[in-house]
C-alpha cells in the first residue's frame, strides 16, 4: 500500500528565485469526502487521477494511489466534478537532500501560498528552507479538497 508522508508549510518570503521548475495545475474532485477523496488533475500537457485515504490524526500520513491518464481522459473526467477548481502553479525548490513543492494559488484561493515536502517517514529530518513559515500540516483548512468548498478568499 504506498503511503504519502508529507509535511506542509506556508510561505512567507521570496521562494520564486530558488526554484529550477514550475508546472500549471489544475484539478477538481469527484470525490472530497473526508474519508476518501478522488482527484482529476491536469498538470501541464498530462493527466492523473488520485486517490487518498483518511489521514493519521496529525495529518502527515495517508494512502495515496495515482496513475497518469490520457489528457483527454482527464479533461472528461473533470466534467464530473464538484464544483469549484483548484487552479495554482507548482515550484520546485530543492533544500538540502529534498524538494520543496511551492503552491502559488490563484482564483479564490489567490494569496495563499504553500510548501510540502515529502518524507520517507513521520520522523525524517529535513532542512527547511529561508521562506518557510508556520506549519500547517494537520489544519484541514489547507487541503485542496478543502480549499476548494471553502476557499482562503472565505477565511
Amino acid at each position: 500500500m504506498a503511503q504519502e508522508i508529507e509535511r506542509k508549510f506556508l510561505v512567507t518570503k521570496e521562494f520564486k528565485s530558488q526554484a529550477y521548475a514550475h508546472s500549471r495545475i489544475k484539478q477538481g474532485y469527484i470525490s472530497s469526502v473526508r474519508e476518501r477523496t478522488v482527484r482529476v488533475r491536469i498538470r501541464d500537457d498530462k493527466g492523473y487521477l488520485t486517490i487518498k485515504g483518511i489521514s493519521n490524526a496529525a495529518g502527515t500520513s495517508r494512502y495515496e494511489w495515482e496513475r497518469e491518464l490520457p489528457l483527454i481522459e482527464a479533461e472528461e473526467l473533470m466534467r464530473l466534478c464538484e464544483p469549484g477548481v483548484i487552479d495554482k502553479t507548482r515550484y520546485l525548490v530543492r533544500s538540502g537532500a529534498h524538494v520543496f513543492e511551492v503552491d502559488e494559488f490563484y482564483g479564490d484561493n489567490a494569496g495563499l501560498v504553500m510548501a510540502e515536502v515529502e518524507l520517507a517517514h513521520e520522523g525524517e529530518p529535513f532542512v527547511k528552507p529561508d521562506f518557510i513559515g508556520e506549519e500547517v500540516t494537520g489544519d484541514a483548512r489547507y487541503y485542496n479538497s478543502q480549499l476548494m468548498k471553502k476557499p482562503f478568499i472565505s477565511w
